[in-house]
């Protein structure tokens, strides 16, 4: 049984040419889980530090790099505050990806020694944001279960119903990359920063496009798959 591929995107069906190709895409996701009182990293369910996001490799998650945009320079993460803290993951897809959806699953509410955190969102952007990513945003999170994000005409453009840019320039041979960056942000109260409770599994779902296929006009399709 086969486990990976590295030289996607997946396409599957039974006619390959013509104006009846069935060739679908396969829709692929990336997940985090995150427990926010975890700060050690390479460990299951990491949830970062103050200026720190994660970045989830599937068993472990690690300290992840969030680019500006076009750029190989990282962008500065808000570090805690007596007014605001922020948490976040990031993930790498491929460039020319459309993005299906997000996901936000709320496992613990997160909260701090003063009790619950006030005005919690996610904000979903191709960088970290301490407002509505240009992506999509997940609304307050004022209990535990799913939140399916929520997408403005202007959202729609950077990659959900259009391709993800290029966020990340290639380096030292490899591919340039899109990054979905979720920034979980929380107001705090009374100066208390330290989070004692909270666990997020964060969801992107996305289709890596295939650039040489042609279009509904030009067949075969080109000769790629």
């Amino acid at each position: 049984m086969a486990r990976s591929t590295f030289e996607g995107p997946i396409l599957s069906g039974d006619v390959r040419f013509g104006p009846q190709r069935n060739v679908g895409y396969a829709e692929l996701t990336q997940q985090a889980n995150i427990l926010l009182t975890n700060t050690t990293p390479n460990t299951i369910a990491y949830g970062g530090a103050s200026g720190q996001f994660v970045a989830s490799n599937g068993i472990t998650n690690t300290n992840g790099t969030v680019f500006t945009p076009g750029t190989n320079t990282p962008a500065t993460i808000t570090p805690d505050s007596a007014s605001a803290l922020y948490r976040g993951v990031v993930f790498y897809i491929p460039v020319g990806s459309t993005i299906k959806n997000v996901f936000i699953d709320t496992v613990v509410l997160p909260t701090n020694a003063g009790g619950a955190l006030a005005n919690i969102s996610c904000f979903i952007s191709n960088t970290f944001t301490t407002i509505p990513g240009i992506l999509a945003t997940s609304g307050f999170i004022t209990s535990t279960g799913r939140i399916t994000a929520t997408y403005t005409p202007s959202q729609l453009a950077y990659g959900t119903s259009f391709a993800t840019p290029l966020d990340v320039p290639g380096t030292n041979g490899n591919p340039g990359l899109s990054q979905v960056v979720i920034t979980i942000a929380m107001q705090a109260a009374g100066g208390l920063t330290t989070v004692n409770a909270g666990q997020l599994v964060l969801t992107v779902s996305y289709i890596q496009n295939d650039p040489n296929i042609g279009s509904a006009t030009a067949y075969p399709y080109g000769n790629f798959d």
